[in-house]
């Protein structure tokens, strides 16, 4: 009996002892994570845009904000060089960084970089604004992407982007009449004069610099003031995913403009070549990434018809003798419609004038190409087929048949034929040869 009870009273001790253990390795385990999450906590993020501002754009900053706050970053630096972009993209990321519970300041570096146009409401819609010297910011004048406006409209217009950086400066905290400026007059500034006129809150010469002059700035957040504890803290760099690096690239104008001829080119090759394969799937894809980037442009819709319509002349210049009246009008139809496919006077989106030229150039080259050698198959003696035996000569092998291009035909003549006579066929008729009689038995 003292026997069993020593047992149990040792297996009760000895599985105290063992959950007191587990608890306290527990504990220390979950105390070791805190303390992790804490130290991955510290540091501040940089994501780069220097890139227009657009869909590509709202989607590199909007991953950033997301990620920084997931990874509880002390602060989120957009190191911006921008000559502008979309109303659209630009408001949306106005309101992510407006809303934003993370601190979030747009850094216009290196030197000789830019906040222009969108890139101005942007600046203003982070909670600081810092340059780099060299740098410049402004020239917010409203620029219409759909083509020329009236006076009326133009006016709405402007007045209401006035509106719209007058409320996100007096919200940060900026100078209010230089905004509007920068809007109605597109004037712009460099980055001692910005810091002297209120628009900006820091000159910094590189990013260590930038750190040191944030440190103790406080900042407005949605849930309330926040302090910046980030000098000489880690800078996590955001670099963007190969398919943003993609992306940016595609839709840039003007190779928007080149994937659009290479891919109607490829399936003209295709076309003409068939089963080479290689040239309609490289066309399929350029042009499903050129509809893409136009989808992400001002894309003005007669110039893309003029192109189109000059694609039609071409082919039709192949089938039809017009002595290059068709084709001089596809060229010059191409000419046109490269020049009006981007609808905007914006000089960040206009396609590059010696690629346009380039070009129609190569487009005429090819279809010159295309149609002298389609010239020539329609002037060279067809060698296939039924036609392709007139002309061919042979032996006659009975008195009713000749030996022709490797066979046996049935042949018929104005005049006896003897085996070993050479003729020459004249025509083809219900599988029997209409021959001549061109030479005696060799």
């Amino acid at each position: 009996m003292n026997i069993a009870r020593n047992i149990t009273a040792r297996a009760t001790r000895a599985a105290g002892n063992f959950a007191r253990k587990l608890i306290g390795e527990m504990f220390l385990a979950v105390m070791l994570l805190c303390l992790t999450a804490s130290v991955l906590a510290e540091g501040v993020a940089r994501v780069r845009v220097d890139m227009a501002i657009g869909p590509i754009s709202v989607k590199v900053i909007d991953q950033a904000v997301d990620r920084a706050s997931e990874e509880g970053r002390d602060l989120l630096i957009i190191q911006m060089d921008t000559p502008g972009g979309l109303d659209q993209s630009m408001r949306a990321t106005c309101r992510k960084l407006l809303n934003s519970d993370l601190p979030t300041i747009v850094y216009v570096a290196p030197p000789g970089a830019r906040a222009a146009s969108a890139g101005l409401f942007i600046a203003y819609a982070a909670n600081l604004i810092a340059m780099a010297p060299g740098t410049n910011i402004g020239a917010a004048h409203v620029v219409n992407m759909g083509g020329k406006m009236d006076s009326v409209m133009t006016d709405k217009v402007q007045n209401d982007a006035a509106a719209y950086i007058t409320s996100i400066a007096k919200k940060r905290g900026r100078n209010v009449d230089w905004a509007r400026r920068a809007v109605l007059e597109s004037v712009s500034i460099d980055a001692q004069a910005a810091l002297d006129s209120g628009v900006i809150n820091i000159l910094a010469k590189d990013m260590d610099d930038l750190l040191a002059q944030l440190e103790g700035k406080v900042v407005d957040l949605p849930a309330g003031p926040d302090t910046l504890h980030v000098a000489g803290k880690e800078v996590v760099e955001y670099a963007l995913s190969f398919k943003d690096r993609f992306l940016k690239i595609i839709t840039d104008p003007t190779i928007a403009f080149i994937l659009f001829n290479l891919g109607w080119l490829g399936l003209m090759v295709e076309l003409y070549n068939p089963g080479a394969i290689l040239p309609g799937v490289v066309g399929v894809i350029s042009l499903i990434m050129a509809f893409f980037a136009f989808q992400q442009l001002p894309i003005n819709y007669a110039g893309l018809g003029l192109i189109i319509f000059a694609v039609i002349l071409f082919i039709l210049e192949i089938k039809i003798v017009s002595h290059g009246i068709l084709a001089v009008g596809g060229v010059l139809s191409m000419l046109m419609g490269s020049l009006l496919l981007i609808d905007s006077p914006a000089p960040y989106l206009q396609i590059s004038l010696t690629v346009i030229v380039t070009t129609v150039l190569v487009v005429s080259a090819f279809f010159l190409f295309v149609v002298s050698f389609a010239v020539k198959a329609h002037r060279r003696k067809v060698t296939t087929g039924m036609e392709g035996m007139v002309g061919q000569e042979g032996e006659m092998r009975t008195a009713e048949s000749a030996f022709v291009a490797g066979e046996l035909w049935r042949v018929v003549c104005d005049t006896p034929l003897a085996v070993g006579d050479k003729v020459k066929v004249l025509a083809v008729d219900n599988m029997r040869l209409k021959v001549e009689k061109i030479g005696g038995r060799s």
